[in-house]
């Protein structure tokens, strides 16, 4: 069952005090995006949030953490992550250090065994004792939900691991549980405020949408991003700032293949404020573009247009045969859903949605049932620990 709201009510008064606390750890919110993380806190649900990097997603769950006095727990996630880099896994150098320090008590117990059967018998007795909290690895997923202290947990980016981990969080997600085999089922006492983000490098699934509020973070207009550079006082002058913002914008317009983001925006103001520039030019920029562009074929292609995008510049030059105007629209086989443009790259959409197929995750899945306490509901010894503690015996062995 979804939808299991565990609010908590005392973290913001309002959506106004949403984005007055956001704004005094210097993070500027629109209405919207201060009414997403009102109803994050008072439904108790996490929030999944997409857009193109650069724009805010992953700051926004630092000053959440900061704006409310909780500690954050970060998961980076990345292609080929599994279980255990996300929710725990078993301290198999402790447990092999302990099984030699009580060698002499394993031979006590084996010592009048009639049998190898029935020596096997007595040790897989004991086993409870090797799998236990005291040699389990917590990561931040588990971290989270132990936790007896308010968190904000942060899955980063989870639009780069292999779809197998979206179904490995769907018990987190859905009811702040994660379920270890050989212990039972832990239930967070106090339920973490968690964040997701993806860059859409791929689509996520309906199942893990469907657990999730949703918010689109997208570029802000002129107005609220020269607001946010300003908020971060990066020493340039505001007249400065609201040119620097105006040519950023324009090359978003150009086809990038990573078009700056806002902390693209804000490094460059700084770096611009330490280089002492009285004045924006397009020598002073075309010097300082690799600081927001980090492929070569995006600085040629921005190295391009800078003369003629500072106030004042005349027409770009043909650009392949045609009007090169960097405010152009781009053409649709390029575009993506998050807006960006891959000039060289084929379009990955058609791709991309034939592995977001619904009840994709569904089939068979069952959300396991615990208690609501948060000590662990023994229900069986197998599962991933054994195959953790196998798997670190064979690499041993090599």
């Amino acid at each position: 069952m979804t939808g299991i709201s565990h609010p908590v009510p005392d973290a913001f008064e309002s959506v106004t005090d949403v984005i007055e606390k956001l704004a005094a750890h210097g993070y500027i919110a629109d209405r919207r995006l201060a009414i997403t993380v009102y109803l994050l806190f008072r439904l108790g649900k996490p929030v999944l949030l997409e857009g193109p990097a650069g724009v805010g997603k992953t700051e926004l769950a630092k000053v959440l953490a900061a704006a409310t006095g909780r500690r954050l727990l970060r998961l980076q996630c990345y292609e080929g992550q599994d279980e255990s880099r996300a929710l725990y896994e078993w301290d198999y150098g402790k447990q092999l250090l302990y099984t030699q320090l009580l060698r002499e008590k394993i031979s006590e117990i084996v010592a009048d065994a009639p049998d190898l059967a029935a020596a096997v018998e007595r040790i897989g007795d004991q086993d409870g004792v090797f799998f236990s909290d005291r040699f389990l690895s917590p990561r931040p997923v588990l971290e989270a939900i132990r936790s007896r202290e308010p968190a904000v947990l942060l899955i980063d980016e989870i639009d780069r691991a292999d779809e197998a981990l979206e179904a490995v969080l769907l018990e987190c997600l859905d009811e702040y549980q994660v379920s270890v085999p050989e212990i039972g089922t832990y239930v967070a006492a106090v339920p973490p405020c968690v964040v997701l983000t993806s860059n859409n490098t791929r689509d996520l699934s309906a199942a893990l949408k469907r657990r999730c509020l949703h918010m689109f973070l997208d570029y802000p207009d002129a107005e609220r991003e020269l607001e946010i550079v300003r908020s971060k006082h990066t020493g340039l002058p505001d007249a400065l700032a609201a040119q620097l913002v105006g040519v950023v914008r324009e090359l978003r317009g150009l086809r990038l293949r990573k078009s700056p983001g806002i902390s693209e925006t804000v490094d460059w103001a700084r770096a611009l404020a330490v280089l002492g520039a009285a004045e924006l030019d397009a020598q002073l920029l075309m010097e300082t573009a690799n600081v927001v562009l980090k492929y070569e074929r995006d600085l040629k292609r921005a190295l391009e247009a800078l003369p003629h995008l500072v106030p004042g510049g005349r027409a770009a030059p043909a650009e392949e045969g045609a009007a090169h105007d960097p405010r152009r629209a781009p053409s649709p086989a390029h575009t993506h859903a998050n807006g960006h443009t891959h000039a060289d790259e084929p379009d990955g959409r058609a791709v991309r949605a034939a592995m977001d197929q619904l009840g994709r995750h569904e089939v068979g899945y069952r959300l396991p049932s615990g208690p609501s306490a948060a000590e662990p509901h023994r229900d069986g010894r197998s599962g991933q620990g054994q195959r953790a503690f196998s798997a670190a015996v064979r690499r041993r062995a090599r």
